[in-house]
């Protein structure tokens, strides 16, 4: 069993009509007949590139960096999308955390990666033994999520985030 993060652009309009019918955003997000291009995965690298960013692990991550990974709001709280109700950001909130990701270099990445401080907080999918492969493998996640919130900072969107 694995646990794959996924960001879903969306417009405010859009955000609107899922926070009145959660249900909606199960249907639009699991359309396997339509594949909605504004929904990426980020596999299994987001604890990972969590703890890039705040040092922590989702379980007691407060860091001001967490909503990338997160949201900041609950979308349904009744709704399991896979592994517990979505959550999103608005498009300010959108914008205010791609301003803090827009400064954040591969480097300083590198520079916080430490597989024994990952191992020890049981960071997902702990596969930090292997140093280099597994800090490519979150650079690479790192780059998409990014661009994904420059290109929603840009188009004024929000961003809801599940666990599938």
């Amino acid at each position: 069993m694995s646990m794959i993060l996924n960001l879903f652009r969306v417009t405010p309009a859009e955000l609107e009509t899922y926070l009145t019918d959660s249900s909606l955003l199960a249907a639009e997000v699991y359309n396997d007949e339509k594949p909605n291009p504004k929904l990426t995965d980020i596999d299994k690298a987001w604890e990972g590139i969590l703890f890039l960013l705040t040092g922590e692990n989702s379980y007691n991550s407060v860091h001001e960096l967490t909503p990338v990974i997160f949201g900041k709001q609950t979308l349904d709280p009744t709704q399991e999308l896979g592994y517990g109700p979505a959550m999103f950001s608005t498009p300010q909130e959108v914008a205010e955390l791609h301003q803090k990701l827009a400064g954040i270099a591969p480097s300083d990445l590198k520079a916080r990666f430490s597989p024994d401080e990952m191992t020890r907080k049981d960071v997902y999918p702990n596969i930090w033994a292997d140093n280099e492969l597994a800090f490519d493998f979150l650079a690479v996640y790192f780059q998409k999520v990014q661009e994904i919130y420059a290109e929603a900072a840009k188009n004024g969107e929000a961003i809801i985030t599940f666990l599938h």
